[in-house]
């Protein structure tokens, strides 16, 4: 390996643009990286000479559009014609697509390379799989885009999609202390990605910088790449704990204190924000619950025994029995609390919040809990977590900072005033 595979996506694309690097060299690193550290079980499935076919082809073409050959591992819930998506599940065990999902269409059309599948989570939801933290396979990297957060972490990839229906993107890439990026609701195209729930899912970007962020942005959303601007005037920030700020950590409540006096030190109006009232986390349950179990009508009738008991019993037949009336209460429910998060952004400009409830979880039996991603999943707000030191184990936690709905370059530039200042 050269180091090449520690580059930033960013840091890749400009060299890959310049001709000091190829995307072959690029490849072949993240490769090599991957074969020294298959311990992680980052992947699912890796065709080394595949992913070196694509490389090779970026290359003869002049590394065009604006990725440029820079790899990217996608989460096996998203398909891809020349690679099995199987969704964690026997049931999808070498299921080959006939086409790409949208997401992967425009990753290759912008210069991409696809690495690989990464683990997911059983159909991106609770029962867990085989990758373990890069830091200490003791602990779990979170889930369920448990294999693209373990891959960028540890250089094996500079970027991966993950999806978010509760906190699947945000809480691994604070597990792993890199960058997790959820948009607001319907930004990136789901399209060919396996629905669980369609009030809910949402494609996000697991990456090491805030750069990488609006690379991808401009990738998938086939607009001019919109850099971040790391000068803007110091925000105004929102502290909001939630109402679930008595279930995070010591380490995570210290961490979040400590970094509204030290962004208010710097410059920032940062303010108390009180929870909006309501329990928008079993709000959130009702609608994951509803949709999932319909979504899922298939596996359930005709694969039942290939389900796990956890997804099963503890999601889809609870959904199944959930009334229509308690479902469209938690939808009219959810669509309130959007309209009163719309009037508190007028006062602020990001919110600040817990990642994750600590440091990654020790054990692999579970990825650990959602429910300081969840409400904004709910919300359809635009999250971005940041690496922000460690916890007393030594694993790194995060703060997440959350935008206007469809203010995301905003929240971007926000989060780059904020991540100078956490050192």
């Amino acid at each position: 390996m050269s180091g090449a595979e520690r580059l930033t996506a960013s840091e890749a694309a400009a060299r890959l643009e310049a001709g000091t690097l190829s995307a072959e060299a690029l490849v072949r690193d993240c490769l090599d990286r991957a074969e020294a550290r298959a311990t992680v079980k980052a992947w699912v499935w890796l065709d080394p000479e595949l992913a070196l076919t694509q490389a090779r082809a970026a290359d003869r073409a002049g590394r065009p559009g604006v990725l440029k050959g820079v790899p990217v591992g996608v989460k096996d819930v998203i398909d891809t014609y020349d690679m099995p998506t199987q969704h964690g599940s026997p049931i999808y065990r070498g299921n080959r697509p006939f086409a790409d999902a949208a997401c992967v269409a425009l990753t290759r059309a912008a210069g991409g390379v696809i690495l690989g599948k990464t683990v997911t989570t059983e159909f991106a939801n609770r029962h867990p799989r085989e990758t373990v933290h890069p830091l200490n396979p003791a602990h779990t990297p979170g889930g369920s885009s448990s294999g693209s957060a373990a891959a960028v972490a540890d250089f094996q990839a500079p970027v991966g999609f993950g999806t978010q229906t509760g906190g699947s993107t945000i809480r691994p890439a604070a597990f792993c202390g890199v960058i997790g990026y959820k948009p607001s609701f319907g930004e990136f195209s789901r399209v060919g990605i396996k629905m669980q729930c369609h009030n809910l899912d949402t494609l996000g970007v697991i990456c090491r910088s805030l750069d990488d962020v609006s690379l991808m942005r401009a990738a998938l959303q086939v607009q001019p790449r919109r850099r971040v601007d790391r000068s803007p005037s110091a925000p105004r920030i929102g502290f909001c704990r939630t109402p679930a700020w008595d279930d995070a950590s010591a380490d995570t409540q210290a961490l979040l204190e400590r970094t509204a006096s030290r962004l208010a030190a710097a410059g920032a109006v940062v303010k108390d924000v009180a929870p909006v009232p309501g329990d928008f986390l079993d709000h959130q349950h009702r609608i994951f619950a509803f949709e999932a179990a319909r979504n899922y009508a298939y596996e359930y009738e005709v694969h039942g025994d290939k389900v796990s008991p956890a997804l099963r019993d503890e999601l889809l037949k609870p959904g199944r029995e959930l009334p229509f009336a308690a479902y469209i209460e938690a939808i009219e429910a959810a669509e309130a609390f959007r309209a009163r998060l719309d009037d508190v952004f007028g006062e602020f400009d990001v919110l600040l919040a817990p990642s994750a409830i600590g440091e990654a979880p020790e054990g692999l039996d579970s990825t650990g809990d959602a429910r300081f991603n969840a409400i904004w999943t709910l919300a359809w707000t635009p999250c971005v977590t940041l690496p922000a030191g460690a916890g007393r184990k030594g694993l790194p936690l995060g703060v997440q900072l959350v935008g206007a709905r469809f203010r995301d370059e905003a929240l971007l530039d926000a989060a780059a005033w904020v991540e100078a200042r956490l050192g």
